[in-house]
């Protein structure tokens, strides 16, 4: 469940401007914020279950967008594999006796550290 939570949430900040304001707000406040569907229901004079009908309008489009483009699925690998490097360089940086090598290495760690943060 935690899983698709931050899957959810991942994929509507890739692809949440496609969605309806009312439609990325409403996922929003459930799986960002934890609002129940009752609560959302409340802020929205609408019914729980127009909430969760709502919901898995929304949820199903950013699937179906992330199974066409996969850029968050990229996005993840990238950040994964930039997570590797650096950890891989900062290994080699331990073993250099040279100063101007080591300062590069250490400004590639800062600079794919920044890339995989972004």
């Amino acid at each position: 469940m935690f899983e698709k939570n931050l899957n959810i949430s991942l994929l509507l900040d890739f692809y949440g401007d496609i969605l309806s304001e009312r439609q990325r707000d409403m996922i929003s406040m459930y799986y960002n914020e934890d609002c129940s569907l009752a609560e959302i229901a409340e802020a929205y004079e609408i019914s729980r279950q127009g909430v969760r009908s709502v919901l898995k309008k929304g949820e199903t489009i950013l699937t179906d967008m992330e199974n066409k483009l996969g850029l968050a699925y990229r996005f993840m690998k990238m950040r994964d594999k930039s997570a590797e490097i650096a950890s891989e360089l900062d290994l080699i940086n331990t073993k250099i006796n040279n100063d101007d090598i080591s300062s590069k290495i250490k400004s590639l760690i800062i600079e794919i550290n920044d890339l995989a943060n972004y």
